[in-house]
């Protein structure tokens, strides 16, 4: 298993920037909450999940195999 940002630089640059005016939470949700702070709770269950491969929600980093 590893975990690497998108391959799109400018997809990477849009999150990490919007990372650094919510302080850490998802850009792409609404609510601040502790589950979505990066990593979010939904993409650290799908870390955990052997079958799973792919994007986290915002699409900053990727889960292979």
């Amino acid at each position: 298993m590893k975990i690497r940002f998108n391959e799109d630089q400018e997809v990477v640059k849009n999150i990490q920037e919007g990372l650094k005016r919510t302080g850490g939470y998802c850009p792409c949700r609404l609510a601040r909450t502790p589950e979505n702070k990066c990593m979010c709770l939904e993409f650290r269950n799908q870390i955990a999940d052997p079958d799973f491969e792919g994007f986290c929600h915002c699409m900053l980093y990727y889960k292979e195999k």
